[in-house]
């Protein structure tokens, strides 16, 4: 697993032996970036369920302004800590040993706090087939980290759609999706105009 083009392109990752981490594959990882185009430079990016962080990586490595990892397994998420000194990235990154949905919920409220960091991307990426990913799309429809015209990515196996489809969602809109094998993205985006109610 390598880092696809950017400041960082060629450079090798780690990639743990943990069951339930499934590193994005290098056909998806190009298919996503090439979707974003230039959207990322700049950016605040959020990897929710970082897993190896290959994509925050990936986001970084195209000119992403920051990225923020969020992993609960320890020794994966010392696996990301190498892998973002190894690509040289570390400096624009901050790695947190958390819950996702318990970070989550601590940026529930109606409005977000001053000193709190609002990211342009949301990449979702949970374990399969155990409603992560549909909970956690519930929770960043209405939370305070998504900034305005944000962009939520899911990443799912296809037979998890219906599952995700059906949350009703206020404030984020599916715009698009694509299939790439075992691989579905689905992107949501909060349409220009729409604050915060």
């Amino acid at each position: 697993m390598r880092v696809v083009t950017g400041e960082a392109k060629g450079r090798k990752l780690k990639s743990p032996k943990t069951i339930g981490t499934r590193p994005i594959i290098a056909r998806v990882k190009t298919a996503l970036f090439d979707i974003l185009a230039g959207e990322v430079e700049d950016t605040h990016f959020l990897d929710l369920f970082a897993g190896t962080g290959s994509v925050g990586i990936e986001a970084l490595s195209r000119g992403a302004a920051s990225a923020t990892f969020i992993e609960m397994n320890y020794k994966v998420l010392t696996l990301v800590r190498e892998n973002l000194q190894t690509t040289g990235l570390a400096d624009r990154a901050e790695v947190l040993h958390a819950d996702a949905f318990k970070f989550l919920q601590r940026y529930a409220s109606d409005a977000p706090d001053e000193r709190q960091r609002m990211y342009d991307i949301i990449y979702v990426a949970p374990p399969q087939y155990q409603g992560m990913a549909a909970q956690a799309l519930q929770m960043l429809d209405t939370s305070t980290l998504l900034s305005d015209n944000g962009l939520v990515i899911v990443q799912i196996h296809p037979k998890e759609r219906e599952s995700v489809a059906v949350v009703h969602c206020v404030r984020l809109m599916l715009t698009d999706e694509r299939r790439y094998g075992s691989t579905l993205l689905m992107f949501y985006r909060v349409p220009y105009g729409h604050d915060h109610e």
